[in-house]
């Protein structure tokens, strides 16, 4: 049977990627509003409620509206690609591999929340390390991260690609939620088991897709006994079994020089690694992946796949 399948703000960067992933596929029906018909209520309202599931692509408020004109229609299954229900304990969080049961968990949901591109990769090094009890509780974790400019949405795009606009960004780099209260925090508190909230630091390079992620800690500060080797075994054990989150082999990533912000470009996947001396006093953790793959559109197809599954 073909499952019909809304797109509800199928015209912004995430919802386009979607669309990408989708084409040519048999097994499922988009629905779609044209263009110039995307402000009709009326007509947003019957794709919605005519969909077996919505893949809401939208600013968190338009989200919760989504989601009450579909209230009263069981027949119709969501995903969320805004902030607006990641902390919700009435939503499945949709990052499948964070734990054993998660996939069962958006399988039989009605309701799931997509995952941040940045919470994807902090979540994936942190959440391990907590859920093996080597990360004590009162750990004062630190997020710093680098996104390709289509994590800002088409303002950004447009500030970064077209020198004449009138608020063009003309840095390379540059750090941004610098109150330190950004809108992430929140669920890499509440995903990745944290006790405390983290101090995370974004930013934003010129280019186009791709996101690091790093967790540095201090390895005196964390279970006795703690190495790079247990690190790693914990990482490498959490994951076993699916293909979707790699954890790279120590002796790879000793042999590295560098780390590559656009390495997994295209792929809806994540690549995780621990650098660090060994014996030495710190490790380095570092998540790798498409900020407009496993980080956003890539995850949201793969939510979906498992929820058609059920």
């Amino acid at each position: 049977m073909t499952a019909k399948i809304f797109i509800d703000g199928e015209h912004g960067t995430t919802g386009l990627q979607i669309r990408t992933r989708m084409a040519g596929r048999r097994d499922v029906e988009l629905l779609s509003i044209p263009e110039a018909e995307r402000r009709n209520a009326a007509l947003r309202e019957d794709m919605l409620n005519g969909a077996d599931i919505a893949i809401l692509c939208l600013p968190d408020d338009a989200s919760r509206d989504a989601v009450t004109m579909v209230a009263g229609n069981n027949n119709v299954r969501i995903i969320d690609t805004s902030t607006a229900y990641r902390v919700d304990p009435n939503w499945a969080y949709g990052f499948a591999e964070m734990d054993d049961a998660q996939a069962d968990k958006i399988r039989a949901a009605r309701f799931v929340a997509n995952p941040g591109c940045y919470p994807t990769g902090a979540i994936g090094l942190i959440r391990p390390l907590r859920a093996a009890g080597l990360l004590p509780d009162g750990y004062p974790v630190t997020v710093n991260a680098v996104s390709g400019y289509t994590g800002g949405g088409k303002q950004m795009i447009a500030q970064m690609e077209d020198a004449n606009h009138a608020d063009a960004i003309k840095a390379n780099n540059f750090l941004y939620g610098l109150s330190l209260k950004h809108k992430h925090v929140p669920e890499m508190t509440t995903h990745g088991l944290l006790d405390r909230a983290p101090l995370f630091s974004p930013s934003v390079g010129r280019f186009a897709q791709g996101m690091i992620v790093q967790v540095p800690l201090f390895l005196d500060d964390l279970k006795a006994g703690t190495t790079i080797d247990v690190l790693h075994a914990a990482l490498v054990a959490h994951y076993a079994g699916q293909d979707i989150v790699t954890v790279v082999p120590l002796e790879e990533s000793r042999a590295l020089g560098r780390i590559d912000a656009e390495e997994l470009v295209g792929q809806d996947t994540m690549k995780l690694f621990v650098f660090g001396t060994p014996g030495g006093a710190h490790v380095n953790l570092v998540a790798v992946l498409d900020n407009l793959g496993k980080g956003a559109s890539g995850a949201a197809v793969q939510n979906m796949d498992l929820m058609l599954s059920a």
